[in-house]
């Protein structure tokens, strides 16, 4: 019993993932992602308590998979940057999930995590930079937007760029790289 447990949710998990990812919270239906997940909208409420509580749920395992997937290196900023593209790329739900998250539940108290993480990567650029292994000219703060920024400049560009936009996933990654290598080399 507890393993057919487990795979209903496992399955409203996968099914939400979708869902929020192509509709946000707001537009994000419950009775979809039940049929989607073959099961009745009530094990929703069961696991999860509330729509709301699916959705942490499903940000909260996105986020824990970005953090393990894309290790963070200050020493090497234009690495991290490269491999939190290449996340992105294979991942784009991982991507709308965090766009739906600011824009519909900015201040919420799952920021806390990625708050922490962000304190120690914050630290981390500082500790880099005192140690002279890369710039001091942006602060440490400024570094990590530019690089999360432009980690994710690909996926968020206007779509009337789409014809200009190289369709070699390498251009287009080798493009911010090259981005962060040349403010790092700002003095």
């Amino acid at each position: 019993m507890a393993r057919d447990a487990e795979q209903t949710k496992r399955r409203l998990l996968e099914a939400a993932t979708a869902e929020f990812a192509a509709y946000g919270i707001a537009g994000a239906r419950v009775d979809r992602i039940a049929a989607a997940a073959g099961c009745n909208k009530a094990m929703i409420y069961s696991y999860f308590d509330s729509k709301d509580g699916l959705f942490d749920a499903v940000f909260d395992e996105q986020t824990n998979a970005f953090f393990e997937a894309v290790p963070f290196d200050a020493s090497d900023l234009a690495g991290y940057l490269g491999r939190a593209f290449d996340y992105f790329e294979e991942h784009p739900e991982n991507l709308r999930l965090s766009t739906w998250h600011r824009l519909e539940r900015s201040g919420s108290e799952h920021l806390a995590a990625i708050t922490e993480v962000n304190d120690v990567r914050l630290r981390e650029i500082g500790r880099a930079q005192r140690a002279g292994e890369i710039s001091g000219h942006f602060s440490p703060v400024q570094l990590l937007v530019l690089v999360q920024a432009l980690s994710a400049a690909w996926h968020s560009t206007n779509p009337e760029l789409g014809p200009h936009v190289p369709a070699a996933r390498a251009a287009r990654r080798r493009t911010l790289v090259d981005a962060v290598q040349g403010l790092l080399a700002l003095k």
